[in-house]
């Protein structure tokens, strides 16, 4: 087996994975509350952007706290998902070939 080639290969991996983590800042999920009137966006490295409330929620703090946490909760699921694809694909492309490892 080439140790130096498979360091090569491990140094090639981790940068792939640096550049998938990079990349993931681009890629927004967008996710709105059952009735629209919450709006958020985050990042898939789950990174909150955005968030809108639509003025009738101002009046009802209870309403308006579990309409954020449910919608933050299935963005931030969403994010949690594209990330670990991503970061799984971009490190198995890297990886080098070692028998019986995969």
């Amino acid at each position: 087996m080439d140790l130096m080639g498979m360091m090569g290969k491990l140094q090639e991996a981790q940068k792939k994975i640096e550049e998938t983590k990079t990349r993931l800042d681009t890629i927004y999920i967008d996710e709105n509350a059952v009735n629209g009137a919450i709006k958020v966006s985050v990042t898939a490295n789950r990174e909150v952007k955005s968030i809108e409330i639509a003025q009738e929620l101002l009046q009802d703090k209870e309403q308006l706290e579990d309409y954020l946490i449910l919608t933050l909760n299935k963005a931030l699921e969403k994010a949690a998902q594209i990330s670990e694809q991503e970061l799984a694909a971009a490190a198995k492309a890297g990886m080098p070939s070692i028998p019986g490892l995969f």
